[in-house]
């Protein structure tokens, strides 16, 4: 079997979740000459509203909602664990609202007095096809800074602002993440940033304390696959520009070389429908774009693969579609690490004393 492909995602959300689903195929290669991926997704845990809010205040663990999908779109099985981890009952004092997969991850946190070792044993019930690490172990919440001065608190109501966003803030702010986040980020071929809420499930982890500066030190290709639509309040009217410079305001620079836009058209009945609702496709500007130091890579991302019914209703990214994408980034991702590798190898100084071979 050739070299694995390393694969690093950092996110939440249900941009995530495609993204992964995508992936998971390309980690068990039908033909043995074929590249493998070893994917790592890098996840938020700010969430504070629904059931993962409920948990996350009544029994002091970090939000599970986002890990969990992540989980489910890495399981070997998809289709029965979606239905299983996804399952959300609509009865039961205390139950009604929760999901089966929110409860699985809190009752073993319990157990294992460890969310991250939680997560890491639930994957190898699972079988998932990669390594899943929450950005932070961390309790971590969010604050925002409104272009008005307001400040607003909670994951929730910063998704809900109906100005717009100037900062937002981790707390407590010196949140680090885990060792072997930063070993993955470290080791790729390629690192992506979304597609996902550009607020509340992206910058959350350029936020903690250390991820930034790996990145920037990683070789890999780093990537940001660019949102398809504006999101009502958080990133209303925004273009591809407006979501790169608000990474980088954020993490600084260096953090990305390549941002990936959609070149699939969007009915005009459905961009009626997101009209309704204050949200629109997000265009971009190539020539900004470039001027930022980010090269554009254009990409059919809508693809045929979700049901007619639900194309027609709803702008999602096509799993296979992006995963298409990354993979091919992958592969250019590997090969610049390898040359970087050889020139290192190259310059790097001749011992003064030789090295004597020994025979046996």
């Amino acid at each position: 079997m050739t070299e694995a492909l390393r694969v690093v995602s950092i996110g939440g959300g249900n941009g995530l979740s495609a993204l992964l689903t995508g992936l998971k195929r390309y980690a068990h290669p039908r033909n043995p000459g074929d590249p493998w991926l070893d994917i790592t997704a890098i996840v938020t845990v700010t969430d504070d509203g629904g059931s993962s809010g409920r948990l996350r205040r009544e029994f002091d663990v970090l939000p599970p909602g986002d890990i969990r999908n992540c989980m489910v779109a890495l399981a070997e099985d998809g289709a029965f664990l979606s239905r299983l981890f996804q399952y959300r009952f609509d009865s039961g004092r205390g139950l009604k609202g929760h999901s089966f997969g929110n409860l699985f991850l809190t009752a073993l946190t319990h157990i294992t007095g460890d969310f991250p070792d939680a997560v890491r044993q639930s994957a190898e019930v699972l079988k998932i096809a990669g390594r899943i690490f929450p950005s932070t172990a961390a309790n971590v919440s969010l604050s925002a800074v409104l272009a008005d001065g307001r400040i607003v608190r909670g994951e929730t109501l910063i998704g809900r602002s109906n100005q717009r966003i100037r900062a937002v803030r981790l707390h407590p702010p010196g949140a680090k993440p885990l060792a072997e986040a930063l070993e993955a980020i470290a080791n790729a071929d390629l690192i992506t940033i979304g597609p996902g809420s550009l607020y509340t499930s992206l910058i959350p982890n350029l936020l903690v304390k250390g991820i930034p500066a790996a990145i920037r030190e990683s070789k890999a290709l780093k990537v940001c696959f660019v949102n398809l639509m504006s999101q009502p309040g958080e990133t209303t009217d925004f273009t591809a520009e407006d979501h790169l410079a608000a990474l980088l305001s954020h993490g600084g620079s260096g953090l990305i070389d390549c941002a990936v836009v959609n070149l699939s058209h969007v009915s005009p009945t459905v961009r009626r429908t997101y009209a309704a609702e204050a949200a629109a496709p997000v265009t971009y500007d190539r020539q900004a774009i470039r001027a930022m130091g980010i090269e554009v890579l254009e990409a059919e991302l809508l693809g045929k693969g979700r049901p007619e019914k639900e194309r027609r209703s709803k702008v999602r990214h096509d799993a296979a579609a992006i995963a298409s994408v990354a993979m091919a980034l992958a592969r250019r991702g590997h090969a610049r690490r390898r040359a970087s590798s050889k020139q290192t190898f190259k310059q790097a100084p001749k011992p003064k004393t030789r090295m004597r071979q020994t025979g046996k």
